[in-house]
């Protein structure tokens, strides 16, 4: 089972990989959104935005997000860090439900890029 820091490290990479990214993919994650990541096995929610093409990890809460976020996901640990390695396919996973992802229809319009 993923830590703690194996987790927020994963987030970390994420960010870097939507930052060092470019065309489609880059303008997809230049949204300005409060963004949860519930991760479901470990009881505990990191909290932050997206923002020019960044992940900010604001906070770790134990528990369920407090606020609703504008893009929130859920998923175990083991599969946010194998998401970010590649070895889960994000869309696979979130077609069979392993991954939970919410937004705004609009959202989620533009996240189907990073998908």
């Amino acid at each position: 089972m993923a830590t703690t820091q194996e987790c927020r490290a994963a987030l970390d990479k994420l960010s870097d990989n939507l930052a060092g990214a470019d065309g489609g993919v880059r303008s997809a994650a230049a949204l300005d959104r409060s963004l949860s990541c519930h991760v479901t096995d470990l009881g505990i929610t990191f909290t932050g935005r997206l923002e020019n093409g960044r992940i900010e990890v604001l906070d770790t809460v134990v528990g369920p997000p407090p606020d609703r976020a504008q893009i929130r996901l859920a998923m175990t640990g083991d599969d946010l860090v194998a998401m970010v390695d590649g070895r889960l396919n994000f869309a696979k996973a979130w077609a069979s439900g392993r991954i939970r992802l919410e937004a705004g229809f609009r959202d989620l319009l533009r996240l189907r890029t990073l998908l």
